[in-house]
């Protein structure tokens, strides 16, 4: 069974929408600044369709943001201040998007990782934290045909 392919642009386009319905009513703008601003990462990968590294950031970025928003309405969810009638349906509306945001991201990151495949991205992520492997390794050059490197 092929997985079916969903265009970058429909995932930023879809996201975007529901971060602006679900900053409407209730939450602060670091909710609205990180989604923002990975969806605006999301927007460079749609320009560099052959950017391995614009796509793999947008990936982690929607990562961070299903913590951070988790977080977000763990600590801002309102227990009665929309009491009113009028604030109470615009508060339902903006917490649902929210939370729907939410919820389609997981999905979101594993469209954007078989992109990531596409584009010539490896199966496991290498950040190469160190600056050589042959910085602590040493060969001889008699022994390297049949030895190889010593450690």
């Amino acid at each position: 069974m092929e997985i079916p392919a969903i265009n970058l642009k429909a995932i930023v386009l879809v996201h975007w929408l529901l971060t602006v319905w679900g900053c409407m009513a209730w939450l602060p703008p670091s909710f609205s600044w990180g989604n923002f601003t990975v969806l605006a990462i999301g927007v460079w990968a749609i320009a560099q369709r052959d950017s391995i590294d614009a796509v793999l950031m947008f990936l982690m970025g929607m990562a961070v943001t299903i913590l951070t928003d988790i977080i977000h309405f763990g600590i801002y969810y309102p227990l009665n201040d929309f009491a009113l009638d009028r604030g109470r349906d615009a508060f339902r509306f903006s917490a649902g998007m929210a939370i729907l945001n939410l919820l389609l991201k997981p999905v979101s990151c594993f469209f954007v990782y078989q992109m990531y495949r596409e584009r010539g991205g490896d199966y496991n992520v290498n950040f190469d934290l160190e600056t050589s492997v042959d910085s602590r390794c040493t060969t001889d050059s008699a022994d390297s045909a049949f030895i190889g490197r010593r450690c």
